[in-house]
């Protein structure tokens, strides 16, 4: 069996517990690593639009963890974890992501950072333990449109990061 064939195996397999989200981001891919990846970028964009981001531990390293409450525009605060799984400056990140370690619904996603001219491809493909969890999270959560709105705050913060020159 080939590779690509492989590729296709395992995707059918996984299809349909898949969500998969990608946006194009006028900024060289390095920018775009870093912005997901500093701790001291994620609270100013992680998350759907009206959320806010508090974190109260981050170690950026593979079986590191990433502890934050996650605080609707509503008012609710939604307990998040996460664990570094894989990490390839600037190309690839994978992790796995529930409320607490441990969680036996969490989910992995992986995230690619591709080259595109003077833009970055983003793309996060996340696959849950069912297809049950898959269909709660879109209907119930709106995790596609999360998603959407979460890499679209992501573009614009690195926008205005290229605004100011890139310090903050």
């Amino acid at each position: 069996m080939t590779a690509t064939e492989n590729a296709a195996q395992t995707q059918s397999a996984t299809e349909d517990r898949e969500i998969v989200i990608s946006r194009i981001i006028s900024a060289p891919r390095e920018l775009v690593f870093e912005a997901f990846t500093e701790v001291r970028h994620l609270s100013h964009w992680w998350g759907p639009e009206g959320f806010t981001t508090t974190t109260r531990a981050f170690e950026f390293r593979v079986s590191g963890v990433w502890d934050f409450v996650m605080h609707g525009p509503d008012g609710t605060d939604y307990q998040e974890w996460i664990s570094w799984t894989e990490i390839s400056p600037p190309e690839r990140i994978a992790l796995l992501h529930g409320e607490f370690r441990g969680d036996p619904n969490a989910f992995e996603s992986v995230l690619t950072f591709a080259v595109e001219g003077a833009a970055t491809r983003i793309e996060m493909r996340t696959v849950f333990p069912t297809k049950e969890l898959r269909d709660e999270a879109v209907e119930k959560y709106h995790a596609v449109e999360g998603g959407q709105q979460t890499l679209s705050n992501l573009a614009a913060y690195v926008a205005d990061m290229l605004r100011k020159g890139v310090e903050d």
